[in-house]
């Protein structure tokens, strides 16, 4: 056999392994035809993989295929250019004990106990990273800082990448942006930081048609390329992109707010509010949500929605409603039922 003909085998075999990775079973013919080979070959690449420790399952009859199973041995992870540098990103946050929301391409926060082995993790994935995709791992650790963790918009990390190189080369952004109206606009910046708030990814950047500070929402953004000029960086609005995000986002609340203390964990109240509204963790059983309406009466209506037992301050108005929200809740129950025995 030919060196080439060896090389060529392997790296079939790996892309075998790839698509045996990327979905759960496929046929004899899916992969034959994926792969430019008859199904005969692919029969002997099968048994070559097995030879070589994966567990490759086959089944026989017209649902039939294979499908890779767990076994004594991790195979190789190949991953796509996205992929890998998702994983080093959340590998790093991991390590580093930070919560970050982003939505399905990178997502979920530390879990408490594993910095040192996510670390470990991380030093055996960059090492293997082809050099074209550092830089981009590199912009994304730097120029992305989190927030309160929970589901949002998902973002593809492509996105995120473009964004998070801009603020690293300092150059110049254009995109069209949706607002909340569904307008569109083209708008040109000087991109800063993003900013993961509320269970979104935002861009915090110097409108440079407006000449202010202005907070993007990443899902509603579409860049222009290639990125315009380099400029002077500018001193960060209150010294902290966080800061100044997260009150921009509180901003769109409502007229009426309020600051509960809610009698469950953070994590569980941030899977029942609104985007917009904030949790702050207190203690594993309690937490602070910060939120508002447009009325005192929606206002009530979200906080008695969580199901969750909560305590209010204020303000009066809130408090009114809470009350004639309890009235007209017992008096909507059947006779001798207004009260729990």
């Amino acid at each position: 056999m030919s060196a080439r003909t060896t090389r060529d085998a392997a790296a079939r075999l790996l892309r075998l392994l790839a698509l045996l990775q990327s979905r759960t079973a496929w046929s004899g013919p899916e992969l034959a035809e994926r792969l430019h080979v008859s199904t005969r070959t692919i029969r002997a690449d099968i048994d070559r993989l097995r030879d070589l420790g994966y567990p490759v399952a086959a089944t026989t009859g017209t649902a039939g295929g294979y499908r890779l199973g767990p076994g004594a041995r991790l195979p190789p992870l190949l991953l796509d250019d996205d992929e890998a540098v998702a994983v080093a990103l959340a590998l790093r946050t991991a390590g580093t004990a930070t919560p970050i929301s982003t939505g399905a391409p990178l997502g979920g926060g530390a879990a408490p106990g594993i910095e040192e082995t996510s670390l470990r993790a991380l030093a055996k994935l960059e090492q293997l990273l082809p050099a074209r995709l550092r830089p981009r791992l590199a912009a994304l650790a730097a120029y992305t800082l989190p927030a309160p963790p929970g589901g949002g918009p998902a973002v593809e990390a492509d996105l995120l990448a473009t964004l998070a190189g801009a603020c690293r080369d300092r150059r110049r952004l254009r995109f069209d942006y949706r607002d909340h109206n569904d307008t569109t606009t083209v708008r040109d910046t000087e991109p800063h930081r993003l900013v993961c708030a509320g269970r979104r990814w935002y861009l915090l950047a110097w409108d440079v048609g407006r000449d202010a500070w202005r907070t993007f929402r990443v899902d509603r953004l579409t860049p222009r390329t290639p990125p315009g000029p380099p400029f002077t960086p500018r001193p960060l609005p209150d010294g902290d992109a966080i800061s100044y995000v997260t009150k921009g986002v509180a901003s769109v609340l409502g007229p009426c707010r309020t600051i509960a203390t809610v009698q469950a964990p953070a994590e569980v109240v941030a899977e029942r509010i609104p985007p917009v509204a904030r949790v702050e963790h207190l203690d594993a059983g309690t937490c602070l949500l910060h939120i508002g309406a447009n009325t005192p009466l929606l206002l009530a209506a979200y906080l008695v929605a969580l199901g969750l037992d909560f305590t209010v301050e204020g303000p009066p108005e809130l408090l009114d409603r809470l009350r004639d929200v309890a009235a007209r809740s017992t008096a909507a129950l059947p006779p001798g039922r207004g009260t729990t025995p």
